[in-house]
């Protein structure tokens, strides 16, 4: 099975990219927020791989971060959801705000991502909210931040949701609100953090 794969950009698009390594080109399935996080085409690159193996097919998921790819893995194991709806999940929410979704049963955030019901949003709470629990819990962070939810990811997914009630998709909502963010040494108001980011927009 493959860990890794380190090699040079060939070609990308937001579904897909082609890493070249010593001559030899990989096919990997890719999240939508890797690809806007992209060097040029030919710089190298890293991706930590995800293989799904199948009697007709043999896929590579490619991810930016280690605890990316263990939550698609996550995500993917749950009956009914798949390796395509854990991309999507992926691509439309960081780790820490679909972690955050997740331990707080944010069925309203979830279900805005394509291909993401109400139902389907439900059962991955229910199947993943405790495992994803147990792995902040035993996560080398600090003291308060082992908790399911701290003051600053509830203002997010707050905010996150109400952008996207106003229009905007997933991960524009992601990207403004972190840009909001950079604007406070705390977390704000939600109000005001809400306006924050739909000034930046």
């Amino acid at each position: 099975m493959l860990e890794y794969i380190k090699g040079v950009l060939v070609s990308i698009n937001p579904h897909k990219a082609v890493v070249d390594v010593s001559g030899v080109g990989y096919l990997l399935y890719i999240p939508l927020s890797a690809f806007s996080a992209m060097p040029p085409i030919g710089k190298e690159v890293t991706f930590f791989i995800s293989s799904i193996i199948r009697e007709d097919s043999h896929r590579n998921f490619g991810f930016l971060s280690v605890e990316e790819r263990n939550l698609f893995e996550k995500i993917s194991a749950v009956s009914g959801i798949g390796p395509k709806t854990a991309l999507s999940l992926i691509g439309h929410l960081d780790s820490n705000a679909l972690e955050s979704a997740i331990t707080t049963a944010n069925t309203t955030l979830l279900s805005k991502i394509p291909g993401i019901g109400k139902k389907t949003a439900e059962r991955l709470i229910v199947e993943l909210r405790d495992k994803v629990l147990k792995g902040l819990k035993n996560s080398p962070l600090p003291p308060t931040s082992q908790k399911g939810l701290s003051e600053e990811d509830q203002k997010v997914n707050d905010a996150l949701s109400a952008l996207m009630n106003l229009g905007y998709n997933s991960l524009q909502a992601q990207q403004a609100v972190k840009k909001a963010l950079t604007h406070f040494s705390e977390p704000p108001e939600i109000s005001t953090l809400i306006r924050t980011a739909l000034s930046g927009m």
